[in-house]
C-alpha cells in the first residue's frame, strides 16, 4: 500500500479499500454465513456488520449481559474465516497488557552478552560526556522490534491476514484507556514512542462490547457504528435453541423459550442469558425430560438464576410461570 493512502484518515478512505473488499457481497449473504457459524442474526445485525466491513469502521455493540455480543464477534470470525483476537477489559488495564511491552529480561540478557563490546567502544572516549553519547547510541538497539512483546491490539494490527479484534466489555476499563483507543479506532494505527507509528497491515474488524456499566464518551461513539442488542424475541430465541440443540423435543423447546421470557419480564438482578437458556435446555435433555413441571424447574433453577434474591422472587411464582409456558 502506498504511504500516501496510509496517511488518509480511515473515515475518508473509499468504501472499497483494503479488507473491505473481502466482505460478503451483501448483508443477506453475511446472514447466511453467520448462520453457518451458529449465530442467527436478524437483518439489522447483519446490515451493521456488513457496513462495518465495507466501510472499515469499528462497531460498538451495547446491551445487557448475555445477549450474544461476544458471540457475535466469535461468529463473525468463523463466518469470515478470520482469527479472533480478544482483549478482555478490566479496571487498571494499560498499554503494557493491551498493546505491547518490552521484554526486559531479554534486554538484560543481551546487555550482559554485549557488555564487553560496549566496554571496548567506550574505552577510547576522551571524556565521560562522549562515553555517555556512545552508550546512548548503543541503548537505542535495545528498543528494537526483537525485544517487543505484542499484546492483542498490536497483534491484530500486525497480523499478515485480516482478523476480528474483539475489545470485550470496554466499559470496565478506565476512561484513560478509552482515550488511548481513539487513535486505533480512527486510523487503525498506534504509536509506540520508541519505534514510531505502526499501521495495520490489514484493517481488522473491530468489535467493542459494553454492558453499560459506564457511559462511553462521545469521542469513542463518533468513531464507531452502533448496534444495540437486547434479549431476542421468543420466536428468534426458539430458533436459536433448536439450532444449537437439534435433537430437543419441539414442545419442550417452546416451553423453555416461553418460561425464560416470563423470567425476563420480572424484576430480577440478573435475567437469564441466551447461553444460560441453552445450558438449561441441554440439562433437561440429559434428564430425558419432554415437558416442564414446577418441581423440575425448581430443582434446576440454578442453571438460570445466579442470585438468591432472584430465586426468592421466582419460586413462589413457579406454578404460574410454568402454566403460562
Amino acid at each position: 500500500m502506498a504511504a500516501s493512502e496510509r496517511s488518509v484518515p480511515l473515515q475518508e478512505r473509499p468504501a472499497e479499500s483494503r479488507s473491505g473488499r473481502n466482505a460478503p457481497p451483501s448483508a443477506t449473504e453475511l446472514t447466511a454465513a453467520l448462520a453457518t457459524a451458529g449465530y442467527l442474526a436478524d437483518d439489522e445485525i447483519s446490515l451493521v456488520l456488513w457496513l462495518a466491513l465495507k466501510l472499515e469502521r469499528p462497531i460498538l455493540v451495547e446491551g445487557p449481559a448475555g445477549v450474544g455480543k461476544t458471540e457475535l464477534a466469535r461468529a463473525a470470525g468463523k463466518a469470515l474465516g478470520r482469527e479472533l483476537v480478544r482483549l478482555s477489559c478490566y479496571e487498571g488495564l494499560d498499554e503494557a497488557k493491551a498493546l505491547y511491552e518490552w521484554d526486559y529480561a531479554k534486554q538484560m540478557l543481551y546487555t550482559q552478552l554485549v557488555r564487553d563490546a560496549i566496554g571496548r567502544a567506550t574505552a577510547a572516549a576522551p571524556n565521560v560526556a562522549e562515553a555517555v553519547d556512545i552508550v546512548a547510541g548503543s541503548a537505542a538497539s535495545f528498543f528494537d522490534r526483537r525485544f517487543l512483546v505484542a499484546r492483542p491490539l498490536l497483534r491484530a494490527l500486525e497480523s499478515p491476514t485480516p482478523t476480528v479484534l474483539l475489545i470485550d466489555e470496554v466499559d470496565r476499563a478506565d476512561p484513560e484507556f478509552e482515550a488511548f483507543l481513539l487513535e486505533l479506532l480512527a486510523d487503525m494505527a498506534v504509536t509506540i514512542p520508541e519505534l514510531g507509528r505502526v499501521e495495520a497491515t490489514h484493517a481488522p474488524l473491530v468489535v467493542l462490547t459494553t454492558n453499560g456499566t459506564r457511559e462511553m464518551t462521545e469521542a469513542l461513539r463518533r468513531r464507531c457504528l452502533h448496534l444495540f442488542l437486547d434479549y431476542p424475541a421468543p420466536s428468534r430465541e426458539l430458533a436459536i435453541l433448536r439450532s444449537r440443540l437439534p435433537g430437543i423435543d419441539q414442545r419442550l423447546s417452546q416451553q423453555i423459550t416461553d418460561f425464560v421470557a416470563g423470567l425476563r419480564a420480572l424484576d430480577l438482578k440478573k435475567s437469564p442469558s441466551i447461553g444460560e437458556s441453552i445450558d438449561w435446555a441441554r440439562a433437561l435433555m440429559l434428564l430425558a425430560k419432554s415437558q416442564l413441571d414446577p418441581e423440575l424447574v425448581k430443582s434446576t433453577l440454578g442453571l438460570l438464576l445466579k442470585h438468591n434474591d432472584d430465586r426468592a422472587t421466582v419460586e413462589p411464582r413457579l406454578g404460574e410461570l410454568v402454566a403460562s409456558s
